[in-house]
């Protein structure tokens, strides 16, 4: 009974949970940060009392010093966590080797500016801009909403494919004129991203992010133009069926050619289409330097989904982000 008594009461002991690392976690400070507020801080037991009572408030005891742990271990955890790796520039990007990159999620970001100016501060004239980066920080998908006679609107998205989705290396000649517009002619670098997102009824649609072909022209606060969206899918890909746009069979084996395989409602799947399409996008200045010649912003872009080579509606795909570019004179 004795030994029994002094286990109980040397857990009510205050506890202090510590961490290799980290700061000690007492355990009354924890129970007042989740509203327990222990009466006493020792359990003063008599012989005389009553058995069960012991049993329950020595139970009790266990139950909150478990609790205290669980939590301890739960603010560790949440002090390690990796949140969003922090924007670097151009230059802080460079200095660092392949394996201080591999996994931090920074290849997928656009560099920043230190300094700089409000808008754009570069003189009128003729321009090459380099090093045009794209990195969109939001998808929606225009489609009919979860609810019942919903109207079709843009919906907010789950990413599917992995953090590859950013352009980079985009050049072309960038003129600014003396009223101080500009005219932008995308000619090279890595100007499209295949990316699948899911709606929030369970839907995948997958369309070919790029700016292909891209002339803007505009004021810095907003210049926009209209780019080449390519077919997702290229002419010589075979479907289940083993039909494709220049490859495969006229139509599927168990449908023979002046049957059923040239009905209407199976045309679409049976000709295939990969024809390109067109979309919009505007971009605006909000920071630059030109003593580096550097100036970001932020875009949005409508372009449409993929059409399945041209047995599916497309979908109106609005994706919004930033970017970040170098200008030689």
């Amino acid at each position: 009974m004795a030994t029994s008594m002094q286990a109980a009461a040397t857990l009510m002991q205050p506890a202090n949970f510590a961490v290799p690392g980290r700061a000690v976690l007492p355990l009354r400070s924890l129970s007042k940060s989740f509203g327990f507020e222990p009466a006493t801080s020792r359990l003063t037991c008599s012989l005389h009392s009553d058995l069960k009572e012991l049993a329950v408030k020595c139970t009790d005891a266990a139950k909150i010093a478990g609790f205290a742990l669980a939590t301890s271990a739960l603010v560790v955890s949440g002090a390690n966590a990796e949140g969003v790796p922090k924007r670097l520039t151009y230059d802080e990007i460079q200095s660092k080797t392949y394996l201080e990159v591999k996994g931090t999620g920074t290849a997928n970001q656009c560099p920043t500016i230190e300094g700089g100016v409000d808008g754009f501060a570069f003189k009128s004239g003729k321009y090459n801009a380099k090093k045009l980066c794209l990195e969109p920080t939001s998808f929606t998908v225009k489609a009919e909403g979860v609810n019942k006679n919903a109207p079709p609107d843009f919906q907010k998205t789950k990413l599917m494919t992995r953090l590859t989705y950013t352009l980079d290396e985009i050049e072309g000649p960038l003129e600014v004129s003396s009223d101080g517009k500009l005219t932008f002619t995308e000619k090279d670098g890595i100007d499209y991203a295949a990316v699948t997102v899911q709606l929030p009824g369970g839907e995948r649609v997958p369309f070919l992010f790029t700016v292909k072909q891209l002339v803007a022209s505009g004021t810095p606060e907003s210049f926009s133009g209209d780019f080449l969206v390519p077919s997702y899918r290229g002419s010589s890909f075979l479907d289940p069926k083993g039909r494709g746009g220049s490859t495969g069979y006229d139509n599927a084996v168990a449908l023979p050619a002046g049957g059923r395989g040239d009905e209407e409602e199976l045309e679409k799947e049976n000709i295939k289409n990969t024809a390109s399409s067109t979309g919009k996008i505007t971009l605006r200045v909000t920071q630059s330097k030109p003593e580096t010649g550097e100036l970001i912003g932020v875009f949005e872009s409508l372009q449409p989904s993929d059409t399945d080579l041209g047995s599916k509606a497309p979908k109106d795909v609005k994706i919004q982000g930033i970017w970040y570019a170098q200008l030689e004179s």
